[in-house]
């Protein structure tokens, strides 16, 4: 029998209840293709504050990532691509030293996180090898070739967007959407997704589940 807990999106603030201040919270999405804004929202109001948030980027515009990062609930942000045309949120944030960032490579960004769900302890990746990022990094030449550790990235909370969940908390993704999402499901403590749509078990054919039940704790259903 599934453990996830079902909500509907009323419910999205009873969901974040828990995030303690300081936390490192891993938020999927693909600039805003599988962005969990309203699970976002719930964490604004929730008032978590300190937290390191680990994204693919730094947020856009003002709704989502970018509204909690405007709200001033971050304390760090690790990412891939921190600039864009409408992360103003970001930039002012962070050339007025109010923000950290950790810019990783967006292969590792996501190798460091399912390293984590794996129980994989670090990673040779050949990636950022002699560039600043890699600089304090452990360093070893494999077979001729010059590698760099990456350490793995663990979450207390993921919060995800995916398009479908049935009552055993399996998990169907659209699209972009599924660029970070099932690697944050794995690598968290707790995993919250926000889906369109619940269905009964059976309702997903088994063959398309991209993250399975066992990796999620809590479903918000939002139709709208």
């Amino acid at each position: 029998m599934s453990a996830t807990t079902f909500l509907k999106a009323d419910d999205a603030d009873e969901a974040l209840a828990d995030v303690a201040d300081g936390s490192t919270v891993l938020v999927g999405g693909f600039g805003m293709a599988g962005m969990p804004v309203p699970l976002i929202d719930a964490l604004i109001r929730q008032g978590a504050t300190d937290l390191t948030v680990v994204s693919n980027n730094a947020g856009n515009g003002d709704s989502g990532l970018a509204a909690l990062l405007a709200a001033g609930r971050v304390r760090k942000m690790v990412c891939s691509f921190p600039r864009q045309s409408d992360s103003w949120v970001f930039d002012g944030l962070y050339r007025e030293g109010r923000i950290e960032l950790e810019v990783v490579p967006q292969g590792n960004l996501a190798e460091r996180m399912r390293a984590a769900g794996a129980g994989i302890g670090a990673f040779f990746s050949l990636t950022g090898v002699g560039t600043p990022l890699a600089e304090g990094k452990e360093t070893r030449e494999i077979d001729g070739r010059t590698y760099v550790l990456e350490m793995p990235i663990r979450g207390d909370v993921a919060l995800i967007g995916a398009h479908r969940a049935d009552r055993a908390g399996n998990l169907v993704y659209r699209k972009t959407a599924r660029n970070f999402g099932p690697v944050m499901a794995t690598a968290a403590a707790l995993t919250v997704a926000q889906v369109r749509e619940v269905v009964d078990v059976g309702g997903i054919d088994p063959e398309t589940v991209v993250t399975p039940g066992i990796y999620v704790d809590r479903v918000v259903e939002v139709t709208a």
